[in-house]
């Protein structure tokens, strides 16, 4: 039987929060669609198990601590769909640095995987906390021009 929306959700934060990077790829479809609309220095879109796994690739090399926290998950009247609300707390460890921010998550789940996810965060935040100001300050002038 495959995994609920609930579990497939839970087996991602969890996966997060312990730095289980290499393996966050393999809750995804092979052809899944995971928005950012926040994303800088413009929304992005990632189409795809690979593009996924590329995408979670630095996170095998961050040294950092990862706690979700004040999770609310919210079941919709599609038995797909999925949404989280969570607070993420993030140590960085080479710079000392702490950041929280907040998350959304809306999934869909199809046959245990992630077909679908919209994911809303603040990533400015969290490049000030892993020491990447000026990472930020060139994505901004990558915006306005």
């Amino acid at each position: 039987m495959a995994a609920t929306p609930r579990e497939v959700l839970e087996q991602l934060m969890t996966g997060i929060d312990s730095g289980q990077w290499g393996e966050l790829h393999l809750l995804y479809a092979e052809d899944a669609v995971v928005d950012h609309p926040f994303d800088l220095p413009r929304p992005s879109r990632l189409v795809g198990r690979e593009a996924l796994r590329e995408h979670f690739a630095p996170g095998e090399t961050l040294r950092r601590e990862v706690r979700s926290c004040n999770v609310n998950v919210h079941e919709t009247s599609d038995p797909e769909v999925i949404v989280a609300e969570f607070d993420r707390e993030v140590h960085y460890l080479d710079t000392g640095r702490r950041f929280e921010t907040g998350y959304i998550f809306v999934v869909r789940v199809r046959d245990g995987l992630i077909v679908e996810s919209r994911d809303y965060t603040n990533p400015a935040g969290h490049l000030i906390g892993a020491g990447m100001t000026a990472e930020l300050i060139d994505l901004v002038k990558e915006a306005e021009a």
